[in-house]
């Protein structure tokens, strides 16, 4: 159960004291995904925590499969990101805004015509991905997942369940689907593609993120789990197909530590390993809290949107993010298992996996405290 240090990583290592983090609070994670294991809510799982671009610490527990036979993890495991992937996905947005190829206030159909069908035409990028584009259940089948022409149909076919704007509700992957056809229609490439050779390959985390994982790393690739009342199965998103589809909203891979130095790369203003991607002020602009303390009506509680992730803010509670964060800490998480984040206060950046869907409240609970360890290990301001 102990640590791994590997040279396979975006980021040199630092000891924690260097970089102003009390070790003793990362022993406190370490031991409470110790007790995780050991108490069966989940086979395996990794936390990085970075600042001022150097690693902290690389910490992983556990393993990858559950049987007789279960497979150890490892610090280069790719565990499932869930919905942590449209961060990664909608950066590829805030690139085309960078480059004037788009505009937040564009509506979809100035790019994708046919995206007006059913009441659509008016909704902009910007309510797309605050989640305010009014069809937050839509459905994309599997089979438009790598059909270019056909996913462009699918999308145009949404049908709205309120007025786009009216209300802030989560869109579970259909916003990004939607997103991702936008991409393709504006740069006639598929936006595996794109997100790889534009985002992720340019500053070194091609090896370490994958939106869609080729067959050839998918040995690297950890399991993910559910639980059956009391028993704890595999899911069947385990498969070949849905590994190398890497759907928008859901089906990204990656290390803890490849999340770390992405989020670093955003708290450098765009630039990591000497290389720039973005710019200071898009990322700026989408990590601002854009939709105040409106209620989320698909999560019960305000979250403060931005663009692509969402910011701790000022409410009493918050999700995943630590309530003890400072307000303007962004980042997302990843359905029953995980959340990464960046705290532009301190510099620091941090990110946590796991392989097991857990239930509520304890999901919620644990997020909370193994985010706010995270936070009060910053000791130096």
């Amino acid at each position: 159960m102990a640590t791994i240090t590997t040279d396979s990583t975006a980021l040199e290592f630092a000891s924690p004291e260097s970089l102003g983090l009390d070790p003793a609070m990362l022993d406190q994670i370490d031991q409470l995904m110790i007790s995780h294991v050991e108490d069966g809510h989940y086979p395996g799982g990794q936390y990085a925590i970075a600042r001022h671009g150097k690693l902290a610490r690389v910490y992983t527990v556990g393993n990858t499969t559950i049987g007789d036979s279960p497979a150890p993890a490892s610090d280069s495991t790719l565990w499932l990101l869930f919905s942590q992937t449209k961060v990664i996905v909608t950066s590829a947005i805030w690139r085309l805004v960078d480059q004037g190829a788009l505009r937040f206030a564009d509506q979809i159909s100035d790019h994708m015509p046919e995206f007006s069908r059913n009441g659509k035409s008016e909704i902009t990028v910007f309510q797309l991905l605050t989640h305010q584009g009014g069809f937050p259940d839509a459905e994309v089948p599997s089979e438009a997942w790598t059909d270019h022409e056909l996913l462009r149909q699918v999308v145009s076919d949404f049908t709205l369940d309120w007025t786009p704007g009216s209300r802030v509700h989560y869109h579970g992957t259909a916003a990004h689907w939607v997103a991702m056809a936008l991409v393709e229609a504006i740069t006639g490439r598929d936006y595996r593609d794109y997100v790889r050779e534009e985002i992720l390959e340019p500053v070194g985390l091609g090896d370490q993120i994958f939106v869609g994982a080729p067959e050839d790393v998918q040995g690297r690739c950890s399991d993910m789990h559910a639980f059956e009342g009391n028993v704890m199965v595999a899911t069947d998103l385990n498969t070949i197909e849905w590994r190398a589809a890497g759907t928008p909203g859901a089906g990204g891979y990656a290390t803890a530590h490849g999340m770390a130095a992405f989020y670093q790369m955003l708290l450098a203003g765009g630039v990591l390993n000497g290389t720039r991607i973005l710019s200071p002020r898009v990322i700026q602009f989408a990590a601002r809290n854009h939709t105040g303390d409106r209620m989320d009506h698909g999560m019960g509680m305000p979250m403060h949107r931005g663009i692509g992730p969402h910011v701790r803010g000022y409410t009493p509670t918050i999700r995943g993010l630590g309530t003890i964060a400072w307000p303007s800490t962004y980042g997302h998480g990843g359905a029953g298992t995980s959340y990464s984040w960046a705290d532009p206060e301190s510099d620091v950046s941090f990110s946590y996996i796991s392989n097991c869907m857990a239930p509520e409240p304890w999901h919620t609970v644990r997020l909370d405290k193994i985010s706010n360890l995270a936070h009060a290990s910053i000791v130096e301001l």
